[in-house]
């Protein structure tokens, strides 16, 4: 129960997260570490069973763990749980908790087979999955409340790029996340993510919120290719070799940018 133990969850399963936070100052890492396992842990709850009704439970013991973390309750005992509950304590922030629940809320559609509406269901999922991860760990590394849209709008295309390219296993799930696959639809998609990214540029951010920012360091070549052929995204041909990523990761680091 300590943030190693969420560091080594991290590493195995949502390297490029891990890979992010470590080039963050060291008192901001752990912080960083513990949320990013936390977004882990309820993203994968729909993966971890076939039962519906089994997977609300396991989403309604964290939004359980929260609780009872703003109440000043003893944490639970779990690798995760206990160092979220006293990140949310560090806080002293109810707000802090409150957008954290609303993540797990977000989760419930991934339990159920059915596509989002439309662009702006797809959207407020985004926002309150991606959106509301980037802004907490950007203000767990110092951006003040003036950067909050801009982070968003960042997080949007970061969000929409990891979407694409979780897309062939969703849709050999049953999962499709897509109102429309098409390849127009798919290049449409990708030209309001790249266009929330350069967006989200052109103003100034603080900053301190460039290591958490840097968690989406790979979202616009992403979404740069999916948008110049959407095939890729259908056809699982999206990711970066190893090389390429750890090398735009150690650049953006060396130059202070995400």
């Amino acid at each position: 129960m300590s943030v190693e133990a969420c560091a080594d969850l991290l590493a195995k399963g949502d390297p490029d997260r891990f890979l992010s936070a470590m080039t963050a100052p060291l008192d901001k890492r752990a912080g960083l570490l513990v949320l990013y396992a936390f977004n882990l842990e309820i993203a994968r709850v729909p993966w971890m069973t076939a039962e519906p009704m089994i997977a609300e439970m396991r989403l309604q013991f964290w939004t359980d763990v929260i609780d009872d973390a703003l109440s000043g309750k003893a944490a639970r005992a779990h690798e995760v749980a206990a160092p979220l509950a006293e990140l949310i304590q560090a806080q002293g922030l109810h707000s802090f908790g409150g957008v954290l629940s609303q993540m797990v809320q977000a989760r419930q559609f991934d339990i159920y087979s059915d596509p989002h509406a439309d662009i702006q269901a797809l959207g407020n999922y985004l926002d309150q999955t991606a959106g509301h991860l980037m802004w907490l760990s950007a203000e767990l590394c110092g951006a003040g409340q003036q950067d909050e849209p801009a982070i968003r709008d960042f997080a949007f295309g970061a969000g929409l790029a990891a979407l694409f390219r979780a897309a062939p296993a969703l849709i050999n799930a049953g999962r499709g996340p897509f109102a429309d696959d098409s390849p127009p639809a798919i290049a449409d998609l990708a030209a309001q993510g790249l266009a929330a990214m350069a967006k989200s540029r052109a103003g100034p951010i603080n900053r301190n919120a460039a290591p958490a920012l840097r968690a989406g360091w790979m979202a616009r070549p992403i979404l740069l290719r999916a948008w110049r052929d959407p095939s890729t995204v259908l056809e699982g041909r999206l990711e970066p070799s190893e090389f390429t990523r750890r090398s735009r990761l150690m650049l953006k680091t060396m130059t202070g940018r995400w």
